[in-house]
């Protein structure tokens, strides 16, 4: 069950007025949630922590599937997921974060797009998700860092209360019994880190900065592509994910 105190944190959440990040944020989520699913055509798709419905607006665009549904914990985000008019939602409701209201294997597709590292209980969730779904994308933001500990309030301040590597998170969803079927990290856009440092933190837009921006995405691009797998999982700000359930049958004590 969602404790008292994080529902009422997140009550308001999409009251304000943050939606150009939150849609330039969204486009590339969703941009990587296609890219993992190309193996699979799936027919009915639910987003869970579906925010204000900023991933499924381009899914929708997109042509991602016929059927799109929603569950959020917060009602300013399902008020806004309806106020969009989306041609292929189904429906879209509250939940309590951890009882997925469906029956077993109802969606071909579960989402859950930067919502895991805000979770109290991670395990239960994934035990739904996994129940309703025959196959599951994440994607979480890859916080882990060296001293991250030391970092705590600035996690806190995003509610963030998880911390993930790729091989951190693997190892969660093998150890709950999925599959990995595919998977990608991503180094963010330079257009986003612009927004981010120009817009919210006020910094100076100057040339100088701005190619500064451009020379160390070009940068990490290239040396993860000549250095590898593990280069490219050190250099990424996320890490997306597609699973289904393992034909293994493992037991946590």
């Amino acid at each position: 069950m969602l404790s008292t105190d994080v529902k009422k944190a997140y009550d308001d959440f999409y009251s304000n007025n943050d939606e150009a990040w939150r849609m330039l944020g969204a486009r590339h989520k969703a941009g990587n949630i296609v890219d993992v699913c190309k193996g699979i055509r799936p027919e009915k798709v639910l987003e869970v922590g579906a925010g204000d419905g900023s991933i499924l607006h381009y899914l929708d665009t997109w042509n991602f599937a016929p059927q799109l549904y929603a569950l959020e914990i917060a009602d300013s985000g399902v008020e806004k997921i309806l106020r969009r008019k989306l041609n292929r939602l189904k429906d879209a409701r509250a939940f309590d974060g951890y009882t997925i209201p469906y029956p077993d294997n109802h969606f071909d597709l579960c989402i859950l797009a930067h919502v895991l590292e805000h979770v109290e209980h991670e395990r239960p969730l994934l035990r739904e998700l996994k129940r309703v779904s025959k196959h599951l994308c994440i994607e979480v933001p890859r916080d882990y860092r060296f001293d991250v500990d030391k970092k705590v309030k600035h996690f806190l301040d995003y509610g963030h209360i998880n911390v993930y590597t790729p091989s951190s998170l693997r190892f969660l969803l093998k150890t709950e019994g999925f599959e990995i079927i595919a998977d990608k990290t991503s180094v963010a856009a330079p257009e986003i880190i612009s927004f981010a440092r120009f817009q919210i933190l006020k910094q100076p837009n100057t040339l100088l900065s701005r190619l500064k921006i451009s020379l160390e995405y070009r940068l990490k691009l290239l040396t993860g592509k000549l250095l590898g797998r593990k280069k490219q999982e050190a250099f990424a700000n996320a890490y997306t994910v597609l699973t289904t359930k393992s034909a293994q049958n493992l037991k946590i004590f």
